[in-house]
């Protein structure tokens, strides 16, 4: 008999030790009353053997995975050490539940009924009403959350979560199945509906970067031979879409295009590039174009060692310019099979568009928004994408860039109608997916559209949606991430950063994801390197400012704060109704602004707060990052309920990254008596409802 059956069995027979394992694991006796349980590695240990059903863990992997660290007898010793007080603990319950042999620990099933094995009894037994309400209640609430022991620990979690989730999809498919043939529609829509509030849980929970199985290389920046001045963005857009195509092959795993073009005419040697990108192997070459002919020279390169494993030379026209590509792409794959001696499904190329001139404009203006900063840039950009798509209306990959530029338009200039640039950014994003379903970034930028309409859900649901087409996708990933740090599910958001910085380790945006994680979970230290690793990269940190004031060093936090001043102002024009300022009256701004940040003195903050305010009454936006951002970071609650309560665009976004750090003064946001209210009226708790409650607020005595 298996595991459902038996527990389904079990049920009508005599009363169980009921396991929680959807969200924080629980022991309940028969009588409802719970066993407290106060080692958390106690706690952990049969959360694991749970989890693991009927089957053994081995000794050596428990101790490995609760005590890392450690030296090895410690951690058996520490492992005796707790299965003897789980013992203790369980004996006046009267049964066996714990069974240890000399090298292994499992769960006597015949004495523990899980709410996991009653959901998958209920499925097997074709009970859909049951099921169907056991989901709803489970909603999207993760397996065993609010555990963590460490990188091994998170790693063997995710496996299991996984499997269990990928199991329950498979149950769920066939009680589905079986209530079309019973034609049992009620139950069908019942139990369809119920398992979709917990569907993005399935991508959820398998965000951990567990790459070691995959081949890992980067395409580095082409050289241009012969091109004139301005014509670099031709050969951009083949490594471009050499980075795309490759990244569709499952067994690799392909740099972005962030890191990969970091090192763009760098002169450091091939293997110190590939320790940098973290990559077996580098990809490298050139092109040269004569009118409509294309002549492509590409070599495969060992990162360990700098040598050549292969090339070979690409003759092709413009006419055929993606079938070119596609060959190229085809080849690198076949020599990289051959070289490490691996099956490796063969990349699909995108044909993309039937017009060279359309194609050329795309190309212009993807490499405009690359640079994103400087008078008109983007501007141009959207003119180029335009003009691409008055010649090929069908061109999906145009509309998602155009969409994109949109996007940024709103963020990097003086916009004076950043709703307008996201209304015309999400009708960008509906036309690429009409045109090309498959496409994941438009369903990022989708969902970016519905955060600035207060809808936090359905902006969660897109990103989950675009991570579900293309989870090696560092750009998508991160979307995703950044929309769970809004939330306050950081958690949830930390692998994700965390496996988007494994594939694009030269981005300083991910890492300004990294340190709002870390500063959220209290890892002052850590947020501090990356908030280093973003100065380096070329991007301003006031997120390390912050960083170092919570450990102390004010005057360090107060330098910091004004060293990102130039770089700020180089790249982002001031906003609209601020007027021209003297650089006299500019650093003056500046030092207070850096003393109310950093210096902890509520008198520095009030007199910012008094600056923040006449900021508010001149400027054109009422909401602009120049005032909600300041306004989270020194703490003040009815500034930031006043700004983001009355607008949200994919600009003063970047500010709600740090809303949920766990340090002084910004707790005072979230922890102020009209925070869940404020979250209510902008849809953020009912994002809370479906995908779990904030990892540092308390959930409330009164909720389900």
């Amino acid at each position: 008999m298996g595991q459902i059956q038996r527990q389904a069995a079990l049920q009508s027979r005599y009363d169980c030790i009921h396991a929680s394992l959807f969200g924080e694991f629980k022991l309940i006796k028969a009588d409802a009353t719970e066993i407290l349980i106060s080692n958390r590695r106690a706690k952990a240990l049969l959360a694991l053997l749970c989890l693991n059903g009927d089957k053994a863990i081995d000794r050596e992997q428990l101790s490995k995975l609760l005590w890392p660290g450690r030296f090895e007898s410690h951690a058996r010793a520490s492992l005796r050490q707790c299965l003897l007080d789980l013992s203790k603990l369980l004996e006046p319950l009267g049964t066996e539940l714990l069974q240890v042999t000399r090298n292994a620990a499992c769960l006597n099933n015949a004495a523990i009924v899980t709410d996991l094995g009653e959901l998958e009894a209920a499925l097997a037994d074709g009970k859909i009403v049951d099921a169907a309400r056991q989901l709803s209640i489970i909603g999207p609430t993760p397996l065993v959350d609010w555990m963590d022991f460490g990188e091994a620990f998170s790693v063997w979690l995710c496996h299991r979560r996984m499997e269990i989730e990928q199991r329950l999809q498979l149950a769920v498919n066939g009680a589905l199945a079986a209530a079309m043939q019973h034609n049992d529609i009620q139950g069908h829509d019942a139990l369809a509906q119920a398992w979709a509030l917990r569907t993005p849980l399935s991508s959820r929970n398998a965000v951990v970067a567990i790459t070691d199985t995959k081949t890992r290389l980067a395409v580095l920046p082409f050289q241009a031979l012969n091109a004139k001045d301005g014509e670099d963005y031709f050969v951009d857009g083949i490594v471009d879409e050499m980075i795309t195509t490759l990244g569709q092959v499952p067994q690799l795993l392909v740099a972005g295009r962030t890191s990969s073009f970091h090192f763009r005419g760098s002169d450091l040697a091939s293997p110190a590039i590939a320790e940098a990108l973290r990559v077996a192997h580098l990809i490298e070459g050139s092109v040269q174009r004569q009118g409509e002919r294309v002549r492509i020279f590409v070599r495969l390169i060992d990162g360990a060692t700098g040598f050549e494993s292969w090339g070979h030379r690409y003759d092709g026209s413009l006419d055929d310019i993606f079938a070119l590509q596609d060959t190229v792409a085809r080849a690198v794959t076949a020599a990289l099979a051959e070289t490490l001696n691996l099956t490796l499904d063969e990349p699909l190329a995108r044909g993309m568009t039937h017009s060279k001139q359309a194609y050329d404009l795309y190309l212009q203006g993807q490499s405009l928004c690359a640079r994103r900063f400087g008078d008109g840039v983007l501007d141009t950009a959207v003119t180029l994408f335009e003009q691409a798509l008055a010649l090929d209306p069908d061109f999906a990959e145009c509309w998602v860039a155009l969409g994109e530029a949109h996007q940024l338009v709103s963020v990097y200039t003086q916009c004076l109608d950043r709703l307008g640039e996201a209304a015309r950014m999400a009708e960008c994003a509906e036309r690429a997916i009409a045109l090309s379903p498959g496409l994941s970034y438009p369903y990022c930028l989708l969902g970016l559209y519905e955060l600035t309409r207060f809808n936090f859900v359905g902006g969660l649901d897109f990103a989950y949606q675009a991570y579900g087409l293309e989870p090696n996708n560092p750009a998508v990933t991160l979307r995703l991430a950044s929309f769970l740090i809004f939330i306050g599910r950081t958690q949830d958001a930390a692998p994700l950063v965390k496996a988007a910085l494994d594939q694009d380790p030269a981005d300083g945006r991910k890492y300004a994801l990294l340190c709002s994680v870390q500063l959220c979970t209290g890892d002052l230290q850590g947020a501090i390197e990356s908030g280093k690793k973003m100065v380096d990269l070329g991007m301003p940190s006031t997120l390390l400012a912050l960083a170092i004031a919570a450990l102390g060093d004010r005057d360090l936090a107060i330098s910091q704060y004004l060293q990102t001043q130039q770089m700020v102002n180089g790249m982002i024009l001031p906003p609209v109704g601020i007027g021209i300022q003297t650089p006299e009256a500019m650093d003056a701004y500046w030092l207070i602004a850096a003393k109310a940040i950093c210096a902890g003195s509520p008198e520095d903050r009030q007199t910012y707060w008094q600056v923040l305010e006449m900021l508010y009454a001149v400027l054109h936006d009422k909401s602009d990052l120049a005032i909600s951002g300041p306004a989270v970071m020194t703490g003040n609650p009815d500034l930031v309920f006043r700004t983001y309560g009355q607008c949200i665009s994919a600009s003063n976004l970047m500010g709600m990254s740090a809303l949920w750090a766990d340090i002084e003064p910004i707790r005072q946001v979230w922890q102020h008596p009209e925070f869940i209210p404020f979250a209510q009226r902008i849809g953020m708790s009912a994002a809370w409802d479906k995908y779990g409650w904030p990892d540092l607020l308390p959930v409330p005595s009164n909720r389900i």
